[in-house]
């Protein structure tokens, strides 16, 4: 039914697009009824007049890029349910020595997509880096008009020396990025950085390079060290302002495989599961998704426990009619100790039957 809306959800992000998804749904008090259609807008879209809809839509649209998290727009003939994605964050690995090839698979295990550059064919391979979306082989000086960093990527550097490693910062410091990251011993790293002020860099951008790089945690070896690395990489993307469009501004969850499925057509009747809305302690955020098929099968999760199998049960009854329900799942207090939840929050979930 809406196979095609995702796969241009999908077409769209990887442009490197931020997009919004924009659900019709029927209004009725019961919270259920049936789907009137799916429309998907890149922001490209909404800020340059490309597409026909009203100033009061498009202000909703721009308040959820803002604050990250989906939003319920209300019109007189219906609610408009609009969901902003942002393209997979990329963690750009410049140098493909021991450290970079266990970051590298940490960095795809958490959600980033892996971007690596090393001016040796044999540190720069798809062969050492199977999980890597890009691998390039060339001058440190030449890979950036190839990588092109934009505001969401996240910078490591970790070459082979100093030299290369200062080459990659000069490099890194002309982009607006979400972190850069550089390896070196506290006395090397101060050297250039009065090195790079001399030079005339901006000392506010130099303070704000994380060097020497990661998280003091006590690692000795490359495996320690790249999970010391990930971590502060992590603390960047989940709380740091350097991406926020506002102070309340939640990092949306993105569950790729789960919109690439969504884009397929099955044999079978099934359904997609969102979170729409949470607060409090919650398994995961507003955002999460998964689909479950009416054989019993599933993709993704919502959180697990209790709460997600009383969705799932739902779930048929919304396959079978072909449409949709928003349910509210309270996890907290007496609540929760009834149903054995260990969580402390609330949440709103769609459940909309798809082809």
């Amino acid at each position: 039914m809406f196979n095609e809306i995702f796969e241009e959800l999908l077409d769209k992000l990887k442009e490197s697009n931020e997009a919004a998804l924009l659900t019709f749904l029927e209004s009725n008090p019961n919270s259920e009824g049936t789907i009137h259609k799916k429309t998907v807008y890149s922001k490209s879209d909404i800020e340059n007049a490309k597409t026909k809809i009203n100033s009061q839509l498009k202000d909703s649209i721009v308040k959820t890029f803002e604050g990250g998290v989906p939003y319920i727009h209300k019109t007189e003939e219906n609610q408009i349910l609009i969901e902003p994605f942002y393209p997979k964050p990329r963690l750009i690995i410049l140098g493909g020595g021991h450290i970079a090839k266990p970051l590298s698979e940490f960095g795809s295990k958490v959600g980033f997509s892996i971007c690596v550059a090393d001016d040796r064919p044999k540190f720069a391979n798809s062969e050492r880096f199977p999980e890597a979306d890009e691998v390039i082989c060339d001058d440190f000086n030449k890979v950036f008009d190839q990588i092109e960093p934009r505001p969401s990527d996240f910078i490591v550097i970790v070459t082979r020396g100093h030299k290369h490693d200062g080459i990659c910062l000069r490099n890194a410091l002309k982009y607006n990025t979400a972190y850069i990251g550089m390896i070196g011993s506290k006395r090397r790293v101060k050297a250039m950085m009065e090195e790079l002020a001399n030079e005339g860099f901006d000392k506010k951008k130099l303070a704000k390079v994380c060097s020497p790089i990661g998280l003091d945690i006590g690692a000795v070896t490359p495996e320690e060290i790249a999970v010391a690395i990930i971590a502060q990489v992590i603390n960047f993307r989940r709380n740091s302002d350097i991406l926020k469009k506002s102070d309340k501004f939640n990092w949306p969850e993105f569950d790729v495989d789960v919109i690439k499925e969504s884009a397929k057509k099955s044999d079978i009747p099934r359904a997609l599961i969102t979170i729409i809305g949470s607060k409090g302690s919650v398994p995961r955020k507003a955002g999460a998704k998964m689909i479950v098929w009416l054989d019993g099968r599933t993709l993704g999760t919502i959180g697990g426990g209790c709460a997600e199998a009383n969705i799932l049960t739902l779930a048929r009854n919304v396959i079978r009619n072909e449409g949709y329900k928003i349910e509210h799942v309270d996890m907290t207090g007496d609540v929760a100790e009834d149903e054995g939840m260990v969580c402390g929050g609330v949440m709103d979930v769609l459940i909309e039957a798809i082809d």
